[in-house]
């Protein structure tokens, strides 16, 4: 059985304790508690969601099946969330296919975004994004890996990581600059 650090709240400790008791109602607290956070991680790198709530459903059966093997090296919320990543992203390559540009090393653009730049008109511009560009610029720009966790996660060189990005700042830069002409 899991053994709990003490460094990790009672609360959560007890949570833990319960869900891998097989408690029904300690995974619904612990559902209940990181389902936002972790749809909306899901819904940036899917772009649509049904298939966001999919991977999300995916994501916590997978925790629960896995909630012995938690190592506390990190928080819950961040083990959760690699959970999530990764079965958005399965759910991604199920869907569409990457797409793969050459391998041009450009530097990244500095990117100048318009003072009255809203999130919402921010949002639904990732969110049209193609796929490949989607699933690197929200995994490094906003959830914060690195271009070879992102190489990794997605099964592509460390150059085509920083190509995506590339291309999908340039591109919403386009996007959010044909917005506020």
């Amino acid at each position: 059985m899991l053994s709990l650090s003490s460094s990790f709240p009672p609360e959560e400790q007890s949570l833990i304790a319960d869900c891998l008791a097989q408690d029904r109602q300690a995974q619904y607290r612990l559902y209940q508690r990181y389902k936002t956070a972790m749809f909306s991680c899901a819904l940036r790198i899917l772009s649509d969601r049904e298939l966001a709530q999919d991977a999300l459903q995916d994501a916590f059966v997978q925790v629960f099946q896995q909630l012995s093997s938690f190592r506390q090296q990190s928080t819950l919320g961040a083990w959760i969330r690699t959970i999530v990543v990764r079965r958005a992203l399965v759910t991604l390559r199920r869907e569409q296919r990457m797409e793969v540009y050459d391998q041009d090393r450009h530097p990244e653009p500095l990117v100048a975004w318009h003072d009255s730049l809203t999130g919402e008109a921010l949002e639904k511009a990732i969110g049209e994004l193609p796929a490949g560009y989607r699933a690197s610029f929200c995994l490094i720009e906003v959830e914060g890996y690195s271009h070879r966790e992102v190489a990794e996660l997605l099964g592509v060189t460390e150059g085509t990581s920083k190509s995506q990005l590339y291309h999908a700042k340039r591109l919403l830069q386009r996007k959010l600059q044909h917005l506020y002409r």
